[in-house]
């Protein structure tokens, strides 16, 4: 099946978007001594060209973007961040787009939890508030180049995009054609007014980044639980217990240890550990974070 004019319009501006983005985690990879993997580069780690990470229940989910600690192009290091790119024209697929990165990115969140991985998402087009903001509620740091920035973009060099659904595929078709043989000055400017009429964004998501991956542990909380469990069929009954029970140290059977380290961000990382051992090496585990 022939791919459409629509289609191969929405990968140029895609790839827009990561001669946007990617130069910008590229140094903040160099400078916090991270690695970046992305779908464009050679790894000889893994695998074919995808980024593709699994979830704890067997599921391969393919990324645009992750952030590692310790890894090389040799070596599969730990995950502390995940990145999807994504563009929509029209509002109506923006909702579906939205829990579509949800679907993506959450259950691997869940897998690498004591990680507290950065959840990003760099869209652009047409997205509503309600999509941009379910991803927020979720914990998704959001960057969002809106669909006039675009067309303002590529008007400023006299090329016009603002296509909608009743665009003939031909018009689709020269447009993506022209951007496609554009001299390499004329994509740097369009980059370049792109940029500057999103700066402010930009510098919001990349702070929170910053503030993510460049954390410092401010805090340890390690309380060992002790007691008997006390099972009540009703309140009267539990409240009663707790007007005749008696607290001291170490009182009952040793039940668990429970873990909170704070980050200098306000970042909070828990656990819930019965082994002493297991505990030694959460905590060996979120210092090499």
């Amino acid at each position: 099946m022939a791919e459409s004019p629509a289609h191969r319009f929405g990968q140029v501006i895609g790839e827009l978007l990561e001669t946007v983005v990617l130069p910008q985690l590229e140094t903040f990879c160099k400078n916090q001594g991270l690695y970046l993997d992305h779908q464009k580069k050679n790894r000889p780690a893994r695998t074919g060209k995808r980024v593709s990470w699994t979830d704890q229940y067997g599921n391969v989910h393919d990324l645009d973007f992750v952030i590692e600690r310790e890894g090389t192009d040799h070596q599969i290091g730990s995950p502390v961040a995940f990145i999807e790119s994504a563009w929509r024209r029209y509002t109506k697929h923006s909702r579906n787009k939205a829990q579509e990165i949800q679907g993506a990115i959450l259950p691997l969140a869940e897998k690498y939890q004591w990680n507290n991985p950065f959840l990003g998402t760099v869209l652009a087009g047409v997205f509503t508030e309600g999509s941009l903001e379910q991803l927020r509620s979720l914990g998704f740091q959001v960057l969002y180049f809106p669909y006039e920035s675009l067309v303002a973009a590529f008007g400023s060099e006299g090329i016009d995009i603002a296509f909608d659904e009743s665009t003939a595929d031909d018009v689709f078709r020269q447009t993506t054609n022209r951007i496609a043989r554009a001299p390499k000055r004329q994509m740097d400017r369009i980059r370049s007014h792109l940029i500057a009429a999103n700066q402010h964004v930009i510098n919001s998501f990349f702070m929170a980044l910053r503030q993510r991956l460049g954390r410092h542990i401010t805090r340890i909380v390690v309380i060992p639980l002790y007691g008997r469990i006390n099972e009540f069929a009703t309140i009267e009954a539990a409240l009663r217990f707790l007007d005749g029970h008696m607290i001291y140290e170490g009182s009952g059977e040793f039940r668990k240890y429970e873990i909170r380290i704070e980050f200098s961000n306000g970042d909070k990382v828990e656990a819930s550990l019965e082994a002493k051992d297991k505990v030694k090496d959460f905590l060996d585990f979120v210092a090499r974070q």
